[in-house]
């Protein structure tokens, strides 16, 4: 990932509104791809944490 290119995810497809990532000097980026001009910027050490949550299940929601 360079330090300008967004990314997002392949699971999106073809669907224009996603959530996108970047890395941007030492912290990494993230935007909804139609709001661009709102962006979250976290450490990576952050940042994969939360995937790591994410991929656990920890943010699903149980009934």
């Amino acid at each position: 990932m360079t330090d300008t290119e967004w990314q997002k995810s392949s699971f999106s497809g073809n669907v224009e509104n996603c959530v996108e990532v970047r890395k941007a000097d030492r912290l990494v980026e993230l935007r909804e791809s139609d709001e661009g001009h709102l962006i979250i910027r976290t450490a990576p050490a952050n940042f994969a944490a939360f995937l790591q949550a994410a991929k656990a299940g920890e943010f699903d929601h149980h009934a």
